[in-house]
């Protein structure tokens, strides 16, 4: 039988009166009587706040539903690699540095098991601002050191398959600054899940917890970040912004750029919103950016087994783009990989790419998401090419172009191609493998991204198909 809180505190008193007596006056109660009295009413007391808690709880969840977290940074996982290529840490302490968008002074990270087979165990998280100055890659600042927890632990075991959320921390994190995520690892954990193209240097510790070190002890650097899929920011200048997910392959994660130098277009991209305030316009600082690229990643199939390539672009769809923090807008910089490993005996068509971006625009939309298609870029001389494969890829653009069906266009493919061999990267752009931008490509993809797609008031600006078309006839 359940009894309301009034009815068990007023059993709580009649516990300590003692019984009612109408015609007899009532004597004093007893020492020993008044302590079990007080004892009984107590007890039921701390049995009627068990069943109602108190009304705090609510207040905490009112809290919770109120905070506005944006994504800062990311990247998108792939593996898991092939036993002979996977990185193994033997308790040691990966120190992770990445690069953020938008400011805030609360932060939270995103750690991933989803291609492991076996539980990941995190013996210990840290998070600090990066050291400044020559010299001090792996140490961080003096004072702005916070351990992480997770659902109040310091440690968590990641089951196979599953990402966690760290509970958040205070800390104070400007925009376009760096961040040092520090993560121990006990026993001997293969790096299953990873980002393989970082073009960053991260650091791995002796052996032992150095999370909290101020100078870590170096073992060795890596060019991946292993575990580590999003840095959160909330409050300060992250308070009402929203989040841009920059969804594509090798071209988006910045492959042939210069390590450590942050020369990806998304990181271009995230450079201008920074600077550009535009209240009448709506365009503001507030806006993050978080990566999605992955090298080698394809919009319709799976690579082959032991690529760090990462699943699908329609597979993927859900982890890295909506489960995104303040996600409100999409970049599609995909197909160029479908395109070139594209075989003679299972040829890919034009309609089976429309196809996949139909899906991709579908599921945007279905939540909220603006998408906008970027061209894909030249790639004649690369290894792949091919004239047949060539024709695929100006079908792609021209739909782009002309169909109507993103939300807007980025023509990444009229700023990047040589105006007398349009087939061909502009030679000041090309890395020299004939795919991939250099820094100064790379540069002027994300200057030629109209910031005027991300209005955070009124509509979003749409380019109209003339316009679109005579920009890229003309070569403007």
């Amino acid at each position: 039988m359940k009894l309301s809180l009034p009815a068990l505190l007023d059993a709580g008193r009649r516990f300590t009166a003692g019984p009612r007596r109408s015609t007899t006056p009532s004597r004093p109660a007893s020492p020993r009587q008044a302590r079990r009295g007080f004892f009984l009413a107590g007890l039921t007391l701390a049995t009627a706040m068990a069943l109602h808690p108190p009304v705090v709880r609510a207040q905490a969840a009112q809290d919770w539903s109120t905070e506005r977290w944006v994504g800062t940074w990311g990247a998108g996982p792939g593996g898991p690699p092939l036993p002979a290529n996977t990185h193994v840490f033997t308790n040691q302490t990966v120190r992770l540095i990445v690069h953020t968008s938008v400011g805030g002074n609360r932060v939270r990270i995103r750690l991933s098991n989803e291609f492991g087979s076996t539980a990941l165990t995190i013996g210990g998280a840290h998070v600090a601002l990066r050291a400044t100055g020559v010299g001090n890659g792996a140490n961080i600042q003096a004072g702005t050191d916070r351990p992480l927890t997770f659902s109040g632990r310091t440690s968590i075991t990641v089951p196979p398959g599953a990402p966690v959320l760290s509970d958040p921390v205070d800390l104070e994190v400007a925009p376009l600054s760096d961040l040092a995520i520090s993560l121990y690892l006990p026993g001997a954990v293969g790096a299953t899940t990873i980002h393989g193209t970082a073009s960053q240097t991260n650091y791995v510790s002796l052996a032992g917890d150095f999370t909290g070190a101020a100078t870590f002890p170096l073992d060795r650097t890596i060019l991946s970040w292993p575990f580590l899929t999003e840095v959160d920011v909330s409050g300060g200048q992250a308070g009402g912004s929203t989040a841009i997910v920059t969804l594509g392959d090798s071209i988006t994660d910045g492959t042939r750029s210069t390590p450590d130098t942050n020369n990806r277009w998304p990181d271009w991209l995230a450079r201008r919103l920074q600077i550009t305030l535009d209240p009448v316009g709506g365009i503001n600082s507030r806006i993050g950016v978080v990566n999605r690229g992955i090298s080698g990643n394809r919009l319709l199939t799976n690579p082959p087994e032991g690529s760090l390539a990462g699943r699908s672009a329609l597979e993927r769809f859900d982890r890295d783009v909506l489960a995104t923090a303040g996600v409100r807008y999409m970049t599609v910089l995909v197909g160029i990989n479908d395109i070139g490993n594209s075989s003679a005996t299972a040829p890919l068509t034009l309609d089976d790419l429309i196809a996949g971006y139909r899906q991709l625009i579908a599921r945007a939309h279905a939540k909220g998401i603006a998408v906008y298609g970027a061209t894909l870029t030249p790639f004649e001389g690369a290894g792949y090419y091919s004239a047949d494969k060539e024709v695929i890829r100006q079908g792609v653009n021209n739909w782009i172009r002309s169909g109507d069906e993103f939300d807007g266009v980025i023509d990444f493919d009229r700023v990047t191609r040589d105006p007398s061999h349009p087939t061909r990267f502009l030679p000041a752009y090309d890395s020299g493998d004939h795919l991939h931008p250099n820094d100064l490509g790379y540069q002027a993809m994300g200057n030629a991204v109209p910031l005027e797609l991300f209005r955070s008031l009124g509509p979003v600006y749409l380019k109209s198909t003339a316009q679109v078309r005579a920009e890229a006839q003309t070569g403007k």
